[in-house]
């Protein structure tokens, strides 16, 4: 007999799976207080998150601890992946999708831009040779290609709005779903974007450090943007191991704080 599916259901919840810089905290070979600190908070693994959504559950970005990261919230169905840009700290965790087209009983939906899909492509390319196609699901991911641009999409029954970031030299997205938005890895919002952040219940944003970055935001230079937007609630992510959970929540503003793995919020 077939195993029974385990996952737990996170419908109508905005769950935080990794708030971490592209190296994770702790960082390998760091001994900074940080990085060996007993606090569960200031453990962060790679950027992503699931929302549980009215068709089922999507997740955004897949990050190379996605194994751990839905093992450790029991997590066992994803229905849809969407993506915020092709880094590898945001893709290379895309094999462990594999197992989800067995449980789908269909290739997995991928909602993503060209460049997204292009680097998916040379980089997974064992992923699309008819031969690995062949065999049983569960053997290579198992993927259907969705195209995104700046256009708003309905996705697993809600809407969802693509946001055009600034990550540096990149171009990358960030997503609104309903009063909540995510824009992670960005030191840019552009002023039609900005417009596109307004009357927001909670604003999840790029902080990386204390000191200036090339691609991402300071915290200084986060909290700034987020006073322009004007949510009710902030919380920062992509976060390195500068930035000590209790002490950078002290020092913040009312209503902004550090976001942490394993955090989960209702889809307001």
């Amino acid at each position: 007999m077939p195993h029974p599916l385990v996952s737990r259901d996170v419908t109508g919840q905005f769950l935080f799976l990794g708030t971490g810089t592209s190296h994770g905290v702790p960082m390998i070979g760091c001994g900074c207080p940080v990085c060996t600190s007993s606090q569960p908070k200031n453990q962060r693994s790679r950027c992503s998150v699931v929302l549980g959504l009215p068709e089922g559950n999507l997740l955004i970005d897949t990050t190379p601890d996605l194994r751990t990261q839905l093992l450790r919230e029991e997590i066992g169905l994803i229905h849809a992946v969407l993506y915020t840009h092709e880094h590898a700290d945001h893709l290379f965790g895309l094999d462990d999708l594999r197992v989800f087209a067995r449980y789908l009983k269909d290739d997995l939906p991928v909602y993503c831009t060209e460049l997204v899909e292009q680097r998916i492509r040379r980089a997974f390319d064992y992923a699309f040779d008819p031969v690995a196609r062949a065999y049983p699901a569960g053997g290579v991911p198992r993927l259907v290609f969705r195209r995104i641009d700046t256009e708003a999409l309905n996705l697993l029954g809600t809407e969802i709005v693509p946001i055009p970031l600034q990550h540096g030299r990149f171009d990358v997205l960030g997503f609104r779903v309903g009063n909540i938005a995510y824009c992670t890895d960005t030191n840019g919002i552009p002023p039609a974007s900005a417009r596109l952040l307004r009357d927001l219940d909670l604003l999840v944003l790029d902080a990386l450090r204390r000191r200036p970055h090339a691609t991402h935001f300071s915290l200084d230079e986060a909290v700034a943007a987020a006073e322009q937007i004007g949510a009710r609630r902030t919380l920062f992510t992509h976060v390195c191991h500068d930035l000590e959970h209790s002490a950078t929540n002290a020092a913040l503003p009312p209503g902004m704080e550090l976001a942490y793995d394993g955090l989960q919020l209702p889809l307001v």
